[in-house]
C-alpha cells in the first residue's frame, strides 16, 4: 500500500494548516501553537498547544464515531498532525451554548454562569472580514451556504454531539459551557469537521468553575498552557 505523502499547502488558518496528499480524498491537518483572539487583534503562542489540540480532537472524534457521528477524522499522523477526509466545507460555524458566557452575556446582559434551560444553537458566517456575523438558517438557504435538508442534518448532529459531550465532560467533573462546530459535505453526506479542543470549547471545572480553555488567553488569566495540559489529562486519563 502506498504511503501517504504530504503535498502542497492547501489552506492556512489561525490555528491550523491543511495540506494536500497523494490521495485525493485525504488531507493532513496540522495544528499550530499560534493563538489568536478578538478577530486576530490579540496574538500569541501557547506552548505545545498544537500537540494538545491534536490529541484531544482525535480522542473526541473517535469517541463521537462510536455514537455514529460522522466525522472527517481518519487517524493521528504525528504529535500535531492528523489525517482527515477532504470535504467541501460549509462556511457556517455552529455554536452550542449550555451556560451563558462570552458574547451571549454581552449581547443579552445575562450574568456569566447562567444555566440555559435549553441549549442555544446559533449560526455564524465564517468571514473574518465581516467579523463572523450571526446569521440564521434562512440566510444559509438564501445565500446558498446550505440547503434546508443540510441544515436539518447539521442541527441534528450538533444537538447529538452536545448531548454526548455534556455527559462525557460531566463524568469528568467538567462543564461544557459552549463550543463551536464546523461541518463539511462529501458524496451527499454531512461530516463533522475542524477540531474539538480548548480552542473551540469553553470548559470549566464543575466545582471551582476554573476555566480550562482559551478564555485564559483571551483575558490574560495566566496559566494557559497548564490549563490545556490539565484538560487533556482529564479527558484522556479519566
Amino acid at each position: 500500500m502506498q504511503k501517504l505523502q504530504k503535498k502542497e499547502l492547501l489552506y492556512e488558518g489561525k490555528a491550523k494548516k491543511l495540506y494536500l496528499t497523494n490521495e485525493e480524498d485525504k488531507l493532513i491537518q496540522e495544528f499550530k501553537d499560534d493563538a489568536t483572539a478578538f478577530d486576530g487583534a490579540k496574538k500569541g503562542i501557547i506552548p505545545h498547544k498544537g500537540e494538545i489540540n491534536n490529541t484531544i480532537s482525535a480522542f473526541l472524534f473517535e469517541y463521537l464515531e462510536n455514537y455514529h457521528i460522522p466525522t472527517h477524522f481518519f487517524e493521528v499522523l504525528s504529535a500535531n498532525e492528523m489525517i482527515v477526509r477532504k470535504l467541501d466545507i460549509i462556511p457556517v460555524e455552529i455554536v452550542l451554548r449550555n451556560v451563558a458566557a462570552g458574547s451571549l452575556c454581552a449581547r443579552y446582559k445575562i450574568p456569566e454562569g447562567t444555566i440555559m434551560e435549553y441549549p442555544v444553537l446559533e449560526y455564524y458566517l465564517k468571514n473574518d472580514e465581516l467579523h463572523d456575523p450571526m446569521i440564521n438558517e434562512y440566510h444559509a438557504y438564501a445565500f446558498g451556504y446550505a440547503t434546508p435538508d443540510e441544515t436539518k442534518a447539521i442541527n441534528r448532529i450538533a444537538s447529538k454531539v452536545n448531548a454526548i459531550l455534556k455527559s462525557f465532560f460531566d463524568r469528568r467533573n467538567l462543564v461544557l459551557v459552549d463550543f463551536k462546530l464546523e461541518f463539511g459535505k462529501r458524496g451527499g453526506e454531512i461530516f463533522l469537521a475542524d477540531e474539538i479542543s480548548p480552542d473551540t470549547c469553553r470548559i470549566w471545572d464543575k466545582k471551582t468553575h476554573k476555566k480550562l480553555d482559551k478564555d485564559r488567553f483571551r483575558h490574560d488569566m495566566g496559566g494557559v498552557d497548564k490549563a490545556y495540559l490539565e484538560l487533556r489529562d482529564r479527558i484522556i486519563n479519566a
